[in-house]
């Protein structure tokens, strides 16, 4: 049987750390932690969470890749370091954080709910 957009989110899930809104903000607050939007730039552009950066979904290999010249500075050289990644509702960004971890980033969170979810929690948005 086929897989759905939603199965491999949820097998994802099963192999990925997340933090809620609330765990995300006190984390945020209390170390450094590379925040990376995998939303596109014009969903980026509308809205984010301070301090993040855009790596669009499908450029995030690449840009994790030191080896390219595609690689992003600030994310290609973090394996070492927390990050955060977050799209929309948090589906992209699961799928995204399995493939940090696959490229041997070693702590890697998941915005459980998203940008939407931070949002609604009331927590600041950078425009």
């Amino acid at each position: 049987m086929a897989m759905t957009l939603g199965d491999f989110v949820r097998e994802a899930r099963k192999q990925i750390n997340e933090w809620d809104a609330d765990t995300a903000k006190d984390n945020l607050e209390e170390e450094k932690v590379l925040v990376v939007d995998i939303r596109e730039p014009y969903e980026f552009e509308k809205s984010h969470l301070p301090g993040a950066i855009c790596i669009p979904r499908g450029l995030l290999e690449g840009a994790a890749d030191a080896g390219t010249k595609y690689r992003d500075e600030r994310l290609c050289h973090a394996q070492d370091e927390t990050i955060l990644l977050y799209c929309q509702s948090g589906g992209r960004s699961a799928l995204a954080a399995l493939t940090l971890q696959q490229m041997g980033f070693a702590t890697v969170y998941n915005l459980a709910g998203g940008v939407e979810l931070w949002d609604a929690e009331g927590y600041p948005l950078e425009k």
